[in-house]
């Protein structure tokens, strides 16, 4: 099963151009468990299982929902014992304890042992990087007898302004690679945002998915019970890979990826509030709550912006003079003192930053409120790296005077190619 395909491969299966270009995307992403107990909630078919965080959790989970042969009529003699990260590949993962792989198959009396071994270690995937995540839960399900397996997914299209359907008679492995094979197999149909999802639309994609076996009508009601998900939850993405016909004839969502969009929080509370942050960058959790806009990089320069463009641009001459950034970091045009502290907070939480460069043009936000912020950052904050500022615009001399009279040593820069080599400069003493 493949997990972690994300909008990209959408996008590159619909591209109109031909080309896909990248964009950060900001939207909340959500465990598998978590996805199928909210696909559940809508009527989607999904194997029976349950999420566990110890191994006291998962001998409950056993005894509960995979009871003994000899406890209940419905006995499950093989279970998958899934860890749970927020990144794809961890069937072909490693753990660095050594255990090979993030998704086992294993006899009912096994999985207790098994789920032992992969709860509190780091998984390292393809897409986690060499730190790995740490497995906090393992998702334990039935195995599923699987007679076909296909790909499913629903995105929000540009070209059609509302949601897209995009369905492949093959799935269980990477549509990128199925697009590059079989371009005519994938089938795309979009739907009208105010009317909503047809029998007509329904049909077009189950006839596309050319099913076997499962009813085509049931096939259909599930169609319509995923696009209702889709919209009524705000996501951004569901991804379901495979959509599986079972043995007895059933459609089912093996496998899914589900991502909601931000903006959405206020009145999707329930679904935020499975957010796990223990997955995310602790440099960017921490930006969110004090309202900042962060995006860690990997680069050695830490930049401390106003606007999303002079922040790009910044990013851009640091490059330009052969350096590169550590982050993104847009301060606002509102930001508080407070906010500048927690701003620096984040900045030399990251060893890897060699230099901070505080690039602010002065228009709603005031130069003497960053200076100021400067200022009580280097109180709170054990300053170890050089630090290069160019002030310019809303009271700019105060802000000046403020940093003069601060007592500091800082690098000040007259304009932004100034500043981003002598940041660089810094950087690497």
């Amino acid at each position: 099963m493949v997990r972690g395909s994300l909008g990209k491969l959408a996008s590159r299966a619909v591209s109109v151009a031909g080309r896909w270009q990248h964009q950060q995307l900001r939207h909340l992403n959500i465990h598998e468990y978590q996805g199928a107990e909210l696909m559940s909630k809508y009527g989607i078919n999904v194997p029976k299982g349950a999420a566990a965080g110890s191994v006291q959790e998962v001998q409950n989970t056993l005894k509960n929902v995979f009871p003994s042969e000899k406890e209940a009529h419905y006995y499950v003699s093989a279970i998958v014992v899934k860890s749970q990260i927020l990144a794809g590949g961890r069937g072909l993962g490693t753990f660095k304890s050594g255990l090979k792989g993030g998704v086992h198959i294993v006899k009912a009396e096994e999985a207790e042992g098994l789920a032992s071994k992969m709860l509190g270690q780091i998984l390292v995937t393809k897409q986690t990087g060499p730190e790995g995540k740490i497995v906090s839960k393992v998702y334990l399900c039935e195995k599923l007898s699987l007679t076909n397996e296909m790909y499913f997914a629903i995105t929000l299209d540009r070209k059609s302004a509302g949601p897209l359907i995009i369905a492949c008679s093959k799935g269980g492995t990477s549509i990128e690679d199925l697009a590059e094979k079989y371009p005519d197999m994938i089938i795309k149909v979009p739907v009208d945002v105010f009317k909503g999802i047809t029998d007509e639309d329904a049909a077009k994609v189950v006839d596309g998915l050319a099913l076997k076996s499962a009813d085509r009508e049931s096939a259909m009601e599930q169609i319509k019970k995923l696009y209702e998900l889709f919209c009524k939850s705000d996501c951004t993405l569901l991804e379901i890979n495979p959509l599986a016909e079972t043995a007895d004839n059933k459609l089912v969502a093996a496998d899914a990826k589900l991502n909601f969009d931000d903006n959405a929080a206020f009145r999707q509370k329930e679904i935020f509030a499975m957010r796990d942050t223990t997955q995310e960058d602790p440099r960017e959790v921490a930006a969110a709550k004090a309202d900042l806009n962060y995006i860690g990089l990997d680069g050695e320069i830490g930049c401390m912006v106003n606007g999303a463009g002079l922040a790009m641009a910044t990013m851009d001459i640091i490059k330009l003079h052969g350096g590169t950034p550590a982050n993104f970091l847009d301060v606002g045009g509102s930001a508080s003192e407070g906010q500048v502290v927690e701003a620096f907070k984040i900045l030399t939480s990251d060893d890897r930053v060699k230099a901070i460069l505080v690039n602010i043009f002065g228009g709603i936000m005031k130069c003497d409120v960053i200076a100021s912020g400067i200022v009580n950052a280097a109180k709170q904050v054990d300053l170890k790296v050089p630090v290069v500022v160019r002030l310019e615009g809303t009271n700019v001399d105060q802000g000046k005077r403020i940093l003069k009279e601060s007592g500091m040593t800082l690098i000040t820069a007259e304009d932004l190619d100034d500043a981003a080599e002598k940041a660089v400069k810094a950087s690497v003493k």
